[in-house]
């Protein structure tokens, strides 16, 4: 039975931005750009838009749509799901994606830090003293190298979310989103301006269709729209449960995806084409946010403003994804354990503190990633795409998708869903192991 305090959020745009707010993040702004280019410039994003279309379609909408139907996070789902069938064991189940949300978040957490102390540096205007930025950032990055500002993001994200969903969730990510967009857009038109910026054009933009016969393209586009969608069993199902029924998942699905994509192209235009003109690694992979970018606003004119620009808006993406999956546990402790939202919310927060301190190293931090990102974050969307898919009853998801919307869903429904879906979820967690991460 639902209980009658439950948080929702307030309108239908705040439930799209807030799950925009959870699908851009780092992914799309350093991984993405890198890829595209190592991966066939324009050539990657056939099978890329290829992906996020069906992935979106299908894994999208049905973590919307399983989390509205059971209100509630992953463990209660589950459960429901298999109580439908006349089984037990759903909510032990479901505990998987809740702790590969909260593994992701305690790391990623770390990574907020980071942006903090370089966002500081940039309006101080220390940060264009730095002559060394690797040996800056090394400091930073060692054990236990950034405790007070790995604290500050913590205290940042969970006063927030002590707000709760329609007080504190909806109300930052409708500031943080557009504030994002339009600092990327002020980016673009600066980069744009650089020369040698169309290099860098060049390097994301032409097609070097030689390489879509290469299955590593393949492979990495279906990670990358994969992890970028946050599929994970997990927040996308809590934030889901606070939607109400009258809400088209369909249509809701459609936007994250579209604007999803459109901040990975928008930073990719902003971040290549910046590394070019100045010469620099391009394919640096993570270091390029804290190494190589820095480097580039401190060779540019005024560079320190458009340093402030750049690390508020990829401190309002990561703090959006934070707080979507922090959702995760806090939910699960509020319905699992009738805590409330304050109780639940100070217990994820000692426990995100006392683990995160001491893998704060760069290298801990990234092999805590790699550990959580490959084997428990697939596996959680998996386990959901088939309690929903599969363990519910014939005709329920589709019961569940068609709610609130006034167009029939067509005979493409099922098989998308159930079997390719479900194929592409098993892949990404294979191929994960095997290549030792592709998200």
């Amino acid at each position: 039975m639902e209980k009658k305090s439950r948080d929702q959020f307030r309108t239908r745009l705040g439930f799209i931005v807030a799950c925009i707010g959870s699908a851009v993040g780092m992914g799309n702004i350093w991984m993405f750009p890198y890829r595209t280019g190592a991966f066939g410039g324009a050539a990657f994003l056939i099978p890329y838009f290829i992906f996020v279309v069906l992935l979106g379609f299908s894994g999208v909408l049905g973590e919307m749509a399983f989390g509205r139907v059971m209100r509630t996070g992953p463990t209660g789902a589950f459960g429901k799901a298999m109580e439908l069938r006349g089984k037990r064991g759903g909510r032990l189940i479901g505990l998987i994606p809740v702790v590969g949300s909260l593994g992701i978040a305690i790391g990623y957490s770390v990574v907020v830090g980071w942006f903090l102390k370089y966002l500081s540096a940039a309006v101080s205007g220390t940060l264009g003293q730095v002559e060394d930025m690797g040996a800056y950032f090394a400091s930073l990055s060692g054990s236990f190298g950034s405790v007070g500002w790995h604290m500050l993001g913590l205290a940042l994200t969970f006063l927030i979310m002590l707000f709760g969903v329609s007080g504190g969730i909806e109300k930052m990510n409708k500031i943080m989103m557009p504030v994002f967009f339009v600092f990327f857009l002020i980016l673009l038109f600066r980069v744009a301006s650089l020369p040698g910026a169309a290099e860098g054009y060049k390097y994301l933009f032409i097609p070097r269709w030689e390489l879509l016969g290469n299955v590593k393209t393949w492979v990495y586009a279906l990670g990358q729209a994969f992890f970028s969608l946050s599929l994970a069993g997990s927040g996308t199902i809590v934030y889901g449960s606070y939607l109400s029924d009258d809400a088209d998942v369909v249509i809701c699905a459609r936007n994250v995806a579209f604007f999803d994509t459109c901040a990975a192209l928008l930073a990719g235009m902003v971040v290549i084409p910046a590394v070019f003109a100045f010469g620099l690694d391009v394919t640096a992979g993570p270091p390029l946010m804290f190494i190589t970018l820095p480097a580039v606003f401190n060779q540019m004119p005024a560079g320190w403003l458009f340093a402030v620009i750049f690390f508020i808006a990829v401190l309002f993406a990561a703090v959006t994804s934070l707080m979507n999956l922090f959702e995760t546990p806090i939910e699960a402790l509020q319905e699992q354990f009738q805590m409330s939202r304050k109780a639940a919310v100070a217990w994820v927060a000692l426990i995100a503190a006392a683990v995160g301190v001491f893998i704060e190293s760069a290298d801990a931090v990234s092999m805590w990633m790699d550990a959580v990102s490959i084997y428990m974050i697939p596996l959680g969307a998996l386990l959901a795409a088939v309690m929903f898919f599969w363990v519910c009853p014939k005709g329920f998801a589709r019961e569940q998708v068609q709610k609130g919307r006034e167009k029939m869903l067509g005979s493409w429904f099922e098989p998308v869903t159930r079997y390719l879906f479900v194929g592409l979820t098993l892949g990404v967690y294979v191929l994960g192991i095997l290549f030792g991460g592709i998200g």
